[in-house]
């Protein structure tokens, strides 16, 4: 199989790990919200499809979709903002040789 930037491992490493990530967080999704998101976001149905499938008006089925959206984002960001914090926060060796390496590439004064 020839490897390219898409199929590398370490990317499909990541699409699993973000994948995860997106079920995780979808299951803290109060379960009406949850529904609405997964019938238009993930099985790509109409808001007139999902409506009446939920047998609710639509636009129940659009203020939900746009407040599971933002849930989710919310839900998200908490997870990149921490995971930042941890990929960023130096300490001990690896701080030494990070600033090492750093100040090998800054030209001489």
């Amino acid at each position: 199989m020839l490897i390219t930037d898409s199929n590398r491992p370490y990317h499909e490493a990541t699409r699993s790990q973000m994948r995860s990530l997106l079920e995780a967080r979808l299951d803290q999704l109060p379960e009406s919200f949850r529904t609405v998101f997964v019938l238009r976001s993930v099985e790509e149905m109409s808001v007139k499809e999902t409506a009446l499938c939920l047998g609710m008006p639509e636009a129940t089925v659009r203020s939900r979709h746009h407040r599971a959206n933002a849930m989710l984002r919310k839900l998200l960001a908490r997870d990149l903002d921490s995971t930042a914090r941890d990929t960023f926060e130096f300490d001990g060796d690896n701080c030494d040789r990070i600033v090492a390496n750093v100040l090998q590439r800054v030209p001489a004064a």
